[in-house]
């Protein structure tokens, strides 16, 4: 009966673990982790992606509305991740208790990106993300398009805007499908 249990609980774990689309740990490839902030546009806002002391990735920075200006992103891009048969994307997080979007791409060529905007509660909590409520838009505008379809993604990331000057931190353990 405990090896029963054994191998249940490993078939169990390694069907969560084939779901996963980054960890962030000590192994983790940091550096495929890509900032894009206002500067860009000429804006003064200013972030960063490292691991911190217990292996997490933490996106932090300050968003500036100078010249025109308010937002700082990260973003990864990936071999094609396919969501068909998925419902979800799960965030592992612990915010500062401000609102932060997450954002995917269906293509790296693409020039809008489907987003979903989440309150953080400043405690560590897990995020569920429906795939078809995530919306299209270009350039912080609504786009006249049919919400994220269950398709391939390639890019994915995270993104803090405001319209005023504020500090910001993200603290990230894990990005999954369910």
């Amino acid at each position: 009966m405990v090896h029963f249990f054994l191998i249940l609980m490993t078939l169990i774990n390694s069907k969560q673990n084939s779901n996963i689309i980054f960890e962030f740990n000590a192994d983790c490839a940091i550096e495929s982790w890509q900032v894009v902030d206002d500067v860009v546009m000429g804006g003064r806002s200013f972030g960063q992606c490292s691991l911190n002391e217990d292996g997490n990735g933490l996106f932090k920075g300050d968003v500036s509305i100078e010249n025109n200006g308010g937002f700082s992103s990260i973003r990864l891009n990936t071999k094609p991740i396919q969501t068909a048969s998925f419902e979800a994307i799960v965030l592992r997080i612990k915010g500062d208790g401000s609102t932060f979007q997450f954002r995917v791409k269906r293509s790296t060529y693409e020039r809008h990106s489907y987003v979903f905007n989440f309150e953080t509660s400043g405690q560590w909590e897990t995020i569920s993300i429906p795939l078809n409520q995530m919306t299209p838009r270009f350039r912080g505008y609504s786009l006249d398009l049919p919400n994220f379809d269950q398709e391939p993604i390639e890019q994915l990331g995270f993104l803090k805007a405001s319209k005023k000057n504020t500090a910001f931190q993200l603290e990230i353990k894990r990005i999954s499908l369910k």
